[in-house]
């Protein structure tokens, strides 16, 4: 696990107010909607503005990989690495 996955499980247990999930239970490699953390669309929506702020990325939500973009911790790190490049 590298430091900006570690960050990101921060930001998403910080953001999103998951007091019963400490950021280290959150799999890097694991599905955040549905079967896996149980994110919603409304969480999406707030993660993105958080991700926004922090670092200084925005993730459109009409993009057609934007369910690519947050699929799990380890696309979401890879996908502002990229961007920051």
């Amino acid at each position: 696990m590298n430091e900006l996955e570690i960050e990101i499980k921060k930001l998403i247990v910080d953001t999103l107010a998951l007091d019963d999930v400490d950021f280290d239970d959150i799999d890097s490699q694991a599905p955040l909607f549905n079967e896996g953390l149980g994110l919603d669309s409304i969480d999406a929506l707030e993660l993105g503005l958080a991700i926004r702020k922090k670092y200084n990325i925005k993730i459109d939500a009409e993009k057609d990989d934007v369910v690519k973009i947050f699929s799990s911790v380890s696309a979401l790190s890879h996908y502002i690495k990229t961007a920051k490049a």
